[in-house]
C-alpha cells in the first residue's frame, strides 16, 4: 500500500504541472472568469486546492499553519500560486516517502475545518480521500479549461504511468 500512494503523490505532482501548464496559457481574464466550478474561477479553484492539501498535510504531519477557510485566495497572482504548488507537491512526496505501514495502519485525529469536532480515523483512508479530493478539483479545473475552449488535457493516471510513472509499474 505504501507505494501506491507514493505513486499517488508523484502522480499528483504530474497532474499539477500540466494543469498550470495550461493555466499559463490563459489571458488574466479567462483565468479568473468565474466558470461554474463549485469554487468559480480556475484561480479560485487552484488556491482551493493549494489550502486544501496544506489543511491535510498539517493533519497528516502536525507541520505549518493551515488556512481557517477553504476559499480564500493564498495567492493572487499564477506564479506565485503555481511555486507554492510545487513545493506542496515536493512537500507531499517527501512525506509520503517518509510513511511506513505501522503509521499508514495507525489513526489520525483532527478538528475539521467546516465543523469543529473532533475525528478519529484510519490514516490509509484518509490518505486515499486526500488523493481523490485533488483528482476531483482537477476534473473541476479541466472542465473550466474545455468551457474557455482550450485543447483537452490528458490527466488520467494511465497517462501519467506511460509518460511518467514508469518507476510505478
Amino acid at each position: 500500500m505504501l507505494k501506491h500512494f507514493r505513486m499517488f503523490a508523484d502522480y499528483n505532482r504530474w497532474a499539477n504541472g500540466k494543469l498550470y501548464a495550461a493555466a499559463r496559457e490563459l489571458t488574466d481574464a479567462e483565468y479568473r472568469q468565474d466558470m461554474g466550478a463549485f469554487f468559480g474561477s480556475l484561480h479560485q479553484t487552484l488556491n482551493h486546492l493549494l489550502i486544501a492539501d496544506r489543511v491535510w498535510m498539517h493533519r497528516f504531519s502536525g507541520e505549518g499553519q493551515p488556512p481557517k477557510v477553504l476559499n480564500a485566495i493564498l495567492f493572487d497572482e499564477l506564479p506565485e500560486l503555481e511555486a507554492a504548488r510545487q513545493a506542496e507537491d515536493l512537500g507531499i512526496i517527501a512525506w509520503c516517502d517518509g510513511l511506513d505501514e505501522e503509521r499508514l495502519a495507525g489513526m489520525l485525529t483532527y478538528v475539521p475545518v467546516s465543523k469543529p469536532v473532533v475525528v478519529s480515523q484510519s490514516l490509509a483512508p484518509a490518505l486515499a480521500h486526500f488523493f481523490n479530493h485533488q483528482t476531483h478539483h482537477r476534473g473541476q479545473c479541466h472542465m473550466t479549461l474545455t468551457a474557455l475552449g482550450k485543447p483537452s488535457l490528458a490527466l488520467d493516471l494511465i497517462y501519467f504511468l506511460r509518460e511518467d510513472g514508469t518507476r510505478w509499474a
